[in-house]
């Protein structure tokens, strides 16, 4: 199998910047592999291979924590509060509305730690709480994705393209939020 020189070096930075903790690095990922002529197949690969060092990283952080925290000496009006609120996340989980979809909701929603951390606080293992996690997250790869190719293809301008995309990225789920608030005046 021969192969195309160039094409890892084309991968590795795609690969980093999908690496960062924010979601900035989505579009500007997805931007630098179309320029250099990565199939999307392989960009969402990178993707998906970033999600599982992500998961790799984190499994064992989250596990000490919640070891730590079933053992670390707190107040009892915390320890209290803390099971109150498991209890609560338990329950609201473990209701009709929300299983495995709901679960793919948070980490599509939030991001693939939170998707996991309420997987575990619902009971569910690591293979199942990630596999929960990386589906919510690779649908919302998906859409991030696929917006910022739509916008650049008229934009074409890469930074504007990655600031409008960033924007959006903070202000609809905000502009959801608001709509969905209790008590918000009816126009």
């Amino acid at each position: 199998m021969t192969r195309c020189p160039g094409y890892s070096e084309a991968m590795v930075p795609v690969l980093l910047l999908f690496l960062l903790p924010v979601g900035g690095g989505i579009p500007a990922g997805v931007l630098l592999a179309h320029s250099r002529g990565l199939a999307w197949p392989l960009t969402a690969g990178l993707y998906f291979l970033s999600d599982v060092l992500l998961a790799l990283a984190f499994e064992p952080i989250l596990r000490l924590l919640a070891a730590w925290l079933r053992r670390a000496p707190f107040p009892a009006h915390v320890r209290l509060a803390v099971t109150e609120a498991m209890a609560r996340t338990r329950a609201l989980l473990a209701g009709t509305g929300a299983g495995p979809l709901g679960l793919v909701g948070i980490a599509f929603g939030l991001d693939p730690m939170s998707g996991r951390a309420a997987a575990l606080a619902a009971g569910h293992g690591a293979l199942a709480g990630w596999a929960f996690a990386l589906t919510g997250d690779m649908l919302y790869y998906a859409v991030i994705a696929s917006a910022t190719l739509g916008l650049n293809a008229y934009v074409k301008n890469p930074g504007s393209t990655i600031a409008w995309i960033l924007g959006a990225m903070f202000l609809v789920p905000l502009l959801v939020m608001l709509r969905r608030l209790p008590g918000r005046a009816r126009a």
